[in-house]
C-alpha cells in the first residue's frame, strides 16, 4: 500500500523524546486519524458498545470522513482479542482478485493504477459484517447511522483534509469526472478549514447498508452501478464477483518476546509473520545495551528488517493457494538469522538472493485500535491502496475504488533492484487474496492486554509497528514517545535505509554511511496506538505525524 507518507521527502521534522502526556480512560479508548470518527466510536462505548462495535462504527465514520483511506470500496484486516477467556481471532477481509484477471495484468506496462483494471472486488462491508456477527451487540443499523448522517448532512473539514483534497484535484491527479464531481467544489474554489464537504450518493449507499444489511451492497444496486462502472471504464469486475466475494475468519499468529505475547496478523497479510521474525531475531541480542537512537541499534534493527523483507518476497502470499513455510516464526530459524549479522557492517541486499533471481533494472492505509473498558480489544488496518484508492467513483454510489490489483507482484519472475518482486507466491490468480503489509498487532503480558497497535504506510507499515513494539516493550517509552519518536526502515530492495531525523542524526548518519548503509530521509505512517497499564488505565496516543484524536470515554 504505498502513501504519500511513505516516502515523502519534505522539510522532515526533528523526532525527539515527546513530552506530550497521553489521553488516559479507564472506560474506553478509540485512536484513529480523523477526530470526528474518534468521537463516534468513543459514542459507542460509553453507549455500552463493545470494542467490535465501535470498529465497526469507526470504519464507517472513516469511509466518509478520512476518504483517502476510509472506505466501503477497498479491504482490510480486524485483529480482535475478547474479553472472556477465549482466543483472539481474525477477520479477513482484504480484496480479491476479479475471475477475468490474469497473471501478466501489469506486465507489459499499459495498464494504469488509476484504471478500472486495477480494482479488486471490495471486502470492507462484508468483513465488518462478519466481524459483527461474531461480537457485536449493537443493532448493525445503529452502528452505521453516524457515516449517513456524516455523508448526507456533510461534516466540516480540518486543514489536513483540505490539504489533501486540494492537492488530488491538481491537474493531472485525477482525470475521473465523478470524483471531481463528489470531492471538487461547486465553483471550482480551493478547499478551506471549517468548509463543509457533502457526499449525497455516498449516504444513500450507506443508508441502504444500514437499512438492508451488507448483502444489499453486494447484490443490490450499488453492484449495480458498480458492474455498469466497470463495463463503462472497462474493469474487470462483475456483479458475480461481488456475489461471491466472502470475508474470512482466521486465526492469528502468536509468538513471545521478551515475556510478552505478540498477537499478529496471519497471511494474506504478511505483517504478522514478518514482526515474528523480526523480533525473535532481536531477542537473540541486548538491544538495550545502546540508546535507541544509536548507531549499533539503527544497524542491527536495519539488518533485521532487511532479512525480514527478502523472506516476505521469497515465501508469503495467500494461504489459499499456497503454504507458508512455518519455520520463518520459529526461535531456532530466528537463531540462524541473527548469526548472519554482521556487527559492523552492512549486508549488501544483492547477497541475501538466494534463489530469487534479481533483474537489471505508496499507497493509502488507515489504522485505527480500540478498547472497551472491560479489555476487549481490536486493531484494525484498511486501505485503498494509494491515497484515494484508483481515484475513480462509482457514478450514483459515491464510493471511491480501490487499486489493490497493483499489490501483486506485476511481472512474474521479475524481482529489482528498486523494489519490484517478482516471486510466484504473490503473482496473481483470480479469487486471490493479495499480500498485505498491514499490520495489526495485540501485546498482552500474564494475560492482560498491555499494547494495541498498527499503522498505514505501504512496506513501511511492518517497520513501524517494530519501531513501536522495540521503543514500547525493550526501551519502555510512554505511549507518546513509543509513537512519535525517529523511525527507520529498511525493505531488502531497493537497498537502502530510510531514516527520521532526529536530534544527532547527522553524526549517527554519517557512521551509518560509512558502515556500507545507503542512507535517505523518508516519513513513515501514522501509528495510532493504546497502551494499557497494570491499573487498567487506557493510555490512546495519536501520532503527531498527521491529524488525528486519541477520543477516552468519560
Amino acid at each position: 500500500m504505498r502513501t504519500l507518507l511513505t516516502l515523502l521527502v519534505l522539510a522532515l521534522p526533528v523526532f525527539a523524546q515527546s513530552p506530550r502526556p497521553p489521553v488516559e480512560s479507564k472506560n474506553g479508548m478509540v485512536v484513529c486519524v480523523c477526530p470526528l470518527a474518534a468521537d463516534v466510536g468513543a459514542k459507542v462505548l460509553a453507549d455500552g458498545g463493545n470494542a467490535v462495535d465501535a470498529a465497526v462504527a469507526v470504519a464507517f465514520a472513516e469511509a466518509v470522513t478520512w476518504p483517502e483511506a476510509g472506505n466501503i470500496g477497498g479491504g482490510g484486516f480486524m485483529l480482535v482479542r475478547p474479553n472472556d477467556g477465549k482466543d483472539a481471532t481474525f477477520f479477513d477481509y482484504r480484496e480479491t482478485a476479479p475471475a477475468a484477471a490474469t497473471k501478466t495484468l501489469f506486465a507489459d506496462g499499459t495498464t494504469d493504477w488509476r484504471s478500472h483494471k486495477s480494482a479488486g472486488v471490495p471486502g470492507t462491508v462484508r468483513g465488518l459484517e462478519l466481524a459483527h456477527k461474531r461480537f457485536g451487540s449493537k443493532p448493525w443499523k445503529d452502528l452505521v447511522a453516524p457515516a449517513v448522517m456524516l455523508a448526507k448532512d456533510g461534516f466540516a473539514i480540518d486543514g489536513p483534509l483540505a490539504k489533501r483534497l486540494n492537492d488530488i484535484l491538481a491537474d493531472g491527479k485525477t482525470t475521473n469526472a465523478e470524483f471531481r464531481r463528489i470531492f471538487g467544489k461547486a465553483d471550482g474554489s480551493k478547499w478551506q478549514a471549517g468548509d463543509t464537504l457533502r457526499q449525497t450518493n455516498l449516504g444513500t449507499t450507506l443508508a441502504g447498508i444500514a437499512e438492508h444489511g451488507p448483502a444489499w451492497f453486494y447484490t443490490g444496486p450499488p453492484a449495480e452501478q458498480l458492474d455498469a462502472e466497470m463495463k463503462d471504464g472497462g474493469g474487470l469486475i462483475t456483479k458475480a464477483d461481488l456475489a461471491g466475494y466472502a470475508a474470512k475468519e482466521r486465526k492469528p499468529l502468536t509468538g513471545t518476546y521478551r515475556g510478552y505475547d505478540i498477537v499478529a496478523a496471519p497471511p494474506p497479510s504478511s505483517g504478522g509473520t514478518a514482526i515474528l521474525e523480526a523480533l525473535n531475531v532481536l531477542e537473540q541480542f541486548d538491544v538495550k545495551a545502546h540508546p535507541r537512537h544509536s548507531v549499533e541499534t539503527i544497524h542491527l534493527i536495519a539488518e533485521v528488517q532487511r532479512r525480514v523483507f527478502r523472506d516476505r518476497a521469497e515465501f508469503l502470499g495467500d494461504t489459499d493457494f499456497l503454504t507458508v513455510p512455518p519455520h520463518l516464526t520459529t526461535k531456532e530459524y530466528a537463531k540462524k538469522v541473527a548469526a548472519t549479522i554482521d556487527p559492523n557492517k552492512a549486508t549488501p541486499s544483492e547477497s541475501l538472493a538466494g534463489t530469487i533471481p534479481i533483474a537489471e533494472t505508496g499507497g493509502n492505509t488507515t489504522h485505527f485500535s480500540v478498547i472497551d473498558k472491560t479489555g476487549f480489544a481490536v486493531s484494525n488496518t484498511y486501505t485503498l491502496e494509494n491515497n484515494f484508492g484508483s481515484r475513480i467513483a462509482v457514478r450514483g454510489a459515491g464510493f471511491i475504488l480501490n487499486n489493490e490489483m497493483t499489490d501483486f507482484n506485476p511481472i512474474p519472475g521479475t524481482t529489482t533492484r528498486t523494489g519490484k518482486i517478482g516471486t510466484e507466491p504473490n503473482q496473481i490468480v483470480p479469487g486471490k487474496r493479495m499480500l498485505s503489509s498491514m499490520t495489526p498487532t495485540i501485546v498482552t503480558k500474564g494475560g492482560q492486554p498491555y499494547l494495541v497497535t498498527g499503522s498505514p504506510g505501504g512496506r513501511t507499515i511492518i517497520n513501524t509497528v517494530l519501531c513501536v513494539l522495540v521503543n514500547t516493550l525493550d526501551y519502555d517509552m510512554s505511549p507518546t514517545a513509543a509513537v512519535d519518536v525517529a523511525r527507520q526502515h529498511h525493505q531488502w530492495f531497493p537497498d537502502q535505509l530510510a531514516v527520521e531525523k532526529f536530534p544527532g542524526s547527522d553524526d549517527v548518519i554519517a557512521k551509518l554511511k560509512a558502515m556500507g548503509h545507503k542512507v535517505v530521509d523518508a516519513k513513515q505512517g501514522d501509528a495510532h496506538s493504546i497502551r494499557i497499564d497494570p491499573t487498567g488505565t487506557f493510555s490512546g496516543a495519536a501520532d503527531k505525524r498527521i491529524n488525528g484524536k486519541a477520543s477516552g470515554v468519560k
